[in-house]
């Protein structure tokens, strides 16, 4: 004998938060510096993986140069230290936003990032989500910042919100790593994309 398998409707919130935050750097020279550090370490970049560190590209197609925090110092990048600056700023603010964060945690740690590059045709096809298993385990948080403005195409596409958020210089995201924020990112298709991304994650 079947379950009985009968949905109870909540009643409707108030608001319906997709909990992504959203900023807009003013210095676009962090941009401009940032797509300069990607293309003169040519030596350093690399064709995109999954998050499973495979070489897919039916579901990831990218050149990506990743950078572990202590090579900012050795590179001693200005433009990336300045990046962070702001990008703690915008974290600061987020956190102002949901104050259920204040008393959760002292702090949160960077670890390696990426910046990657988009050309026509490639995309991030799969919808995936950046807390997908015990290794991915210790992330809070997802942060993107797009480098340059994207003729068309290449929008990120937040599946369960309906969300298409089109590429625009300096425009910077930070949401969490869990399955309710799976995403994927749509083809270029005149144009190129640079972004920033990388994660703000619990002491491993």
């Amino acid at each position: 004998m079947p379950l009985d398998l009968t949905r109870h409707m909540l009643e409707e919130p108030c608001s319906s938060p997709h909990f992504l935050g959203s900023w807009q750097l003013q210095d676009l020279e962090i941009c401009d510096g940032l797509i300069d550090y990607f293309e003169h370490h040519q030596g350093q970049q690399r064709p995109g993986v999954t998050g499973s560190g495979y070489l897919r590209l039916d579901v990831k197609d990218s050149v990506d140069m990743r950078i572990k925090p202590l090579q900012i110092l050795d590179d001693n990048s200005e433009v990336v230290k300045r990046y962070f600056e702001t990008l703690f700023y915008f974290y600061g603010d987020y956190i102002k936003q949901w104050p259920f964060l204040e008393g959760l945690f002292d702090s949160l740690d960077i670890g390696p990032f990426n910046l990657q590059r988009y050309m026509p045709g490639q995309p991030f096809r799969k919808v995936h989500t950046e807390r997908a298993g015990l290794s991915s385990l210790h992330r809070m948080f997802v942060f993107m910042t797009y480098l340059n403005d994207v003729e068309e195409g290449g929008e990120t596409c937040f599946s369960h919100y309906g969300l298409e958020i089109k590429p625009q210089k300096g425009l910077t995201l930070l949401w969490p790593a869990e399955w309710t924020h799976a995403h994927c990112g749509n083809p270029v298709i005149k144009g190129c994309k640079y972004i920033i991304t990388g994660w703000l994650h619990f002491h491993k």
